[in-house]
């Protein structure tokens, strides 16, 4: 009888374990705005724009005094798993008075994302502590982001070379054929240049334009620089540069690109041609 007794017990405590709510993470929310409406699913956002998330906490404890005490990180990922920006930690101390009882803790903060990032699925990890139940949970919340694609070299290299007629132009020329009232615009991509400490990057270009013969007919007096730090590892560096046509004579001509790496003690040069009308 005590055996039956014991199990009887048993059996009417387990319905009240199995109704304790698990700790989770729910509501997750991305917008263009604080506070603002979620984003529809497939939205592209751009580099170099700020994310506003937003989510809820549910299935917590609660101490004997009524308070809930959550820790929590939130961190965002390219699609390669690096980390995009450094991660946020925090934690939240809060009495629930007996008329919240359908509160549900809120994280929410900006998150910036790096101005050159490379297409595709991203994620924001929420990792989530109760202090008080000694649990946790996590939550993955995918975002795309619309980037250029640039194929990455494990050597100095110029990528995407093209001449332009104006500098807002978004297609490229199809022939480099400029008139002597044109200016010219070369856009172009470097790639392959070494990481300092912090993710520095010491890129520098220099500009010459040759005669058909190979003479050097102008230079640019000052090398061009990319010198900066970042959390987030640049991919690649965007460069670009105009000259003015009014005085320049009929012919074809050859544009050198001379490109440095200073931290990976690098070079490449990269010859494009061009004509004058």
């Amino acid at each position: 009888m005590r055996f039956l007794a014991v199990v009887a017990f048993a059996t009417l405590l387990s319905p009240a374990l199995d109704a304790a709510p698990a700790l989770e993470i729910v509501k997750p929310v991305i917008s263009q705005m604080e506070g603002g409406d979620p984003l529809a699913p497939g939205y592209e956002h751009i580099g170099g724009e700020t994310l506003f998330f937003s989510c809820r906490v549910s299935g917590f404890a609660k101490s004997a005094e009524q308070k809930v005490r959550l820790a929590y990180s939130v961190q965002a990922f390219d699609p390669k798993g690096v980390p995009i920006a450094e991660i946020y930690k925090n934690e939240m101390d809060a009495e629930v008075l007996p008329q919240d009882k359908e509160w549900e803790p809120k994280i929410e903060l900006a998150l910036p994302t790096p101005p050159l990032v490379p297409p595709g699925d991203y994620k924001i990890v929420v990792k989530l502590d109760d202090l008080e139940a000694k649990t946790s949970a996590e939550l993955s919340v995918p975002f795309r982001m619309r980037g250029t694609v640039v194929e990455p070299s494990e050597k100095l290299v110029v990528r995407a070379f093209r001449f332009y007629r104006s500098e807002d132009d978004a297609e490229p020329m199809p022939k480099a054929a400029y008139r002597t009232s044109d200016d010219l615009w070369a856009k172009f991509n470097i790639a392959g240049f070494k990481y300092g400490p912090n993710n520095k990057v010491d890129v520098s270009y220099v500009v010459s334009i040759l005669s058909a013969s190979g003479a050097v007919l102008w230079k640019q007096p000052d090398p061009a620089l990319e010198q900066s730090e970042s959390f987030y590892p640049k991919p690649y560096v965007q460069a670009s540069m105009n000259l003015s046509l009014k005085t320049v004579k009929p012919a074809e001509y050859t544009m050198l690109i001379q490109v440095k790496d200073a931290v990976g003690n690098q070079s490449y040069e990269i010859r494009q041609s061009f004509s004058v009308q």
